[in-house]
């Protein structure tokens, strides 16, 4: 039992050692591990948890020309489908499978694992991450998985994938964004540190646009946040007669907590005090449901 405790706490670690054969730039290699079988590829269905949703076309042909030429060399990790015996669920290797088919194999090489859901998603996180194949997008997604569906905190995702805990709150609060603005991101029209900078901003979808065409820097574009916010107050209010702004741990908190909720959450702390308001907006009633659940484990 001890031993099982062990192994699930160092349970990223021990993942990203099985992964350690896979390149960051290939998904063939010359040195790799036997396969277990080899399987009809009809037999093969992808994982609907898969963090990464993008599949480029013109890199997906350039994997299957290298698989004409050299087959698959590398085996696709899998696991028994759950919802189906007679097939197996691709843990690993998704872009490979798709591959494949495109190259008309019959047939692909597979290492089948015991996996369980969690040790599934952490695999596919982590095998994408290794290759620099997420967009920041499709990264926040995957660790807002891991942290609802299987309750793992930042620090515990930090540790096991060996990324700093500012690095996974930092892309979890471009989940907030408008879905425009995630998707400018998703397709490289703007970057995760210019998204951050819109944020805060209360018309982040119309600065966006701006950002793009003007081909502002990150720096710029968290001036042209500022400026947008400066410019909202009403005539006539001075700097001291504004509420004083916030500082950068009171906003982390804000977007940390609004990441895990999927919800807006707002901080109003006492300078100099020890107390404070906590604000959280819902838009539904079954994201009210989902909040009086997680306040009630709590």
């Amino acid at each position: 039992m001890a031993d099982k405790k062990e192994q699930r706490r160092g349970l990223g670690r021990g993942l990203s050692a099985l992964m350690a054969d896979v390149g960051p730039n290939h998904d063939n290699v010359v040195s790799t591990p036997r396969s277990d079988l080899v399987v009809p590829i009809e037999k093969l269905v992808p994982n609907p948890d898969q963090p990464r949703r993008v599949f480029t076309d013109s890199q997906l042909e350039e994997l299957a020309n290298s698989i004409r030429a050299k087959g698959v060399l590398q085996p696709l990790i899998v696991r028994t489908n759950p919802k189906n015996t007679e097939q197996y669920e691709i843990v690993a290797g998704e872009r490979r499978w798709r591959a494949s088919q495109m190259a008309k194999l019959h047939e692909i090489p597979v290492l089948v694992r015991d996996f369980d859901d969690t040790e599934v998603l952490e695999v596919a996180i982590i095998e994408n991450i290794q290759r620099a194949d997420l967009n920041p997008i499709e990264e926040a997604a995957g660790y807002k998985q891991l942290m609802f569906k299987f309750g793992h905190t930042q620090e515990k995702l930090a540790e096991a994938l060996g990324k700093s805990r500012s690095h996974i709150a930092n892309l979890l609060r471009l989940l907030n964004l408008p879905e425009t603005i995630q998707d400018m991101v998703s397709r490289n029209d703007l970057s995760a540190g210019h998204a951050r900078a819109l944020i805060t901003a209360s018309n982040p979808e119309e600065l966006a646009r701006t950002v793009v065409a003007k081909g502002l820097s990150v720096r710029d574009t968290e001036k042209l946040a500022k400026g947008t916010l400066m410019s909202a107050r009403p005539k006539g209010t001075t700097t001291s007669q504004s509420a004083p702004a916030k500082d950068a741990d009171t906003k982390a908190l804000e977007g940390d907590l609004s990441a895990a909720l999927k919800m807006k959450v707002q901080i109003d702390h006492k300078a100099g005090g020890e107390s404070g308001r906590v604000s959280i907006s819902y838009d539904t009633l079954e994201e009210l449901d989902v909040l009086c659940a997680v306040l009630s484990k709590a």
